[in-house]
């Protein structure tokens, strides 16, 4: 794997700018790659590695940009749960954690960096060089991934009987005996102008 430096430098440009969660983003997915065996994940391991993010927030981007895991390739999947975390997942042999950063870390970064007025520069320094178990909580857990959220082509496709429209990966609702996309079943997000 490449050295943090780079990486961070890289996650850096896709993101548009260095902040305090590019760091714990990029040293989460180092710490998390390690903890399950995966050494190349854009290369030789990239159809072993699965994550699941627990936010919508910087962190993600690198992460993203560290195991090249993506919504788009169905690799990494956004679970809204609002904290900074992460579970990685070796598919080969099951292996998984879960790491969240560690609310007192932001408490923690003041005794790194003093001198520095602004806190969020002291978080950005401090955490580019804290110890791995006050920036982060790691957990050893299970991680079940249902069959139709695997990367891969579609399990199937289905038309919905409202709108047409065709629903893939087993996102369809059955309401009263009819296919329905999640939107016709009432979990429209959009008016139709």
């Amino acid at each position: 794997m490449d050295s943090f430096e780079n990486l961070l430098d890289i996650s850096t440009k896709i993101h548009g700018h260095i902040c305090a969660g590019q760091v714990i983003g990029v040293r989460m997915s180092m710490l998390g790659l390690s903890l399950i065996g995966i050494d190349d994940p854009k290369g030789a391991d990239r159809k072993k590695l699965y994550v699941l993010v627990e936010i919508d927030r910087c962190a993600t981007d690198a992460i993203q940009s560290v195991t090249g895991c993506s919504l788009g390739k169905r690799s990494m999947r956004w679970k809204d749960f609002g904290i900074m975390a992460a579970s990685f997942v070796n598919l080969d042999n099951g292996k998984a954690v879960r790491i969240t950063a560690r609310e007192e870390s932001r408490e923690l970064s003041k005794k790194y960096y003093p001198a520095l007025a602004n806190k969020y520069q002291q978080q950005l320094e401090a955490y580019k060089i804290m110890p791995e178990d006050e920036l982060f909580l790691v957990q050893n857990v299970r991680v079940d991934i249902p069959e139709c959220d695997m990367p891969g082509r579609p399990i199937r496709r289905v038309c919905c009987d409202e709108c047409g429209d065709y629903v893939q990966d087993c996102r369809e609702v059955e309401q009263e005996n009819r296919i329905l996309c999640r939107a016709c079943a009432g979990a429209r997000y959009y008016t139709v102008l």
